[in-house]
């Protein structure tokens, strides 16, 4: 298989699996937040803040699309490993929060760091190697 195929499948999955996060996160917020490994729900009406979370991941998944579709590879690998803060930035907020150490790292890290290494390898896949610079030949004279 191809690194380029390789790239689109991981790629694809990364893009099913936010949009399936996020959606859970906006339609079920209640029966959604424990998965995301924080130890409680948030006092108040925390819902508001679990669908906005949702609406992030939802919109994060949606760039992806859009440049995958578009066949911006090169974008699509930088905007990869630029994403990957976020599932990073989950992983410290679970921690931070005393939540589930198996989700945070599991879950968040694993999904950071795999989309890290997506990013790393597209980037490899759209590498240009650049040749050396021509010279003309000789015209008689």
């Amino acid at each position: 298989m191809s690194l380029k195929k390789i790239n689109t499948v991981l790629a694809v999955t990364f893009i099913l699996f936010i949009l399936w996060f996020g959606g859970e996160f906006i339609l079920s917020p209640a029966t959604t937040a424990p998965s995301f490994g924080l130890p409680r729900w948030p006092p108040g009406d925390g819902g508001g803040f679990l669908i906005v979370k949702g609406i992030r991941d939802v919109v994060l998944a949606l760039v992806l699309v859009v440049l995958l579709v578009t066949g911006h590879r090169r974008a699509l690998s930088w905007v990869l490993l630029v994403e990957a803060l976020a599932a990073y930035g989950d992983m410290t907020t679970v921690l931070a929060h005393h939540g589930s150490m198996s989700t945070a790292l599991g879950v968040h890290g694993l999904t950071a760091t795999l989309m890290v290494v997506n990013g790393l390898l597209m980037m490899r896949e759209t590498r240009t190697v650049s040749a050396a610079p021509k010279t003309p030949a000789s015209q008689p004279a």
